[in-house]
């Protein structure tokens, strides 16, 4: 059964996304993975080569209540689409990453 995206009621406007202005200083990442042992360095070194000189002090770990899963927040200075993309694309294709906001 396909879903069908019903159309905005009469009046009603879609809400656009935010415009981002670059160069985006604090730009947040968050990174959901596997817990593992090496997972805080797999994900830095991903960004570290994307968004290189971001604030190591600023980053936020937390794990899941069973320590299966580990977020990581962090913030960039996004300089474009470009490179945020990219960045999603490299950290979402580690087996230990299981979804970038």
């Amino acid at each position: 059964m396909a879903l069908i995206p019903m159309p905005p009621a009469a009046g009603a406007q879609s809400p656009e996304p935010p415009k981002i202005e670059f160069p985006c200083p604090n730009y947040p990442i968050k990174v959901v993975g596997v817990g593992a042992d090496n997972y805080r360095e797999v994900v830095l070194d991903i960004v570290e080569l994307h968004a290189p000189g971001f604030d190591v002090e600023k980053i936020q770990i937390r794990d899941s209540r069973n320590g299966r899963f580990r977020s990581i927040t962090l913030f960039i200075t996004a300089t474009g689409p470009e490179q945020l993309e990219t960045l999603h694309q490299a950290l979402r294709a580690h087996e230990l990453v299981h979804m970038v906001l």
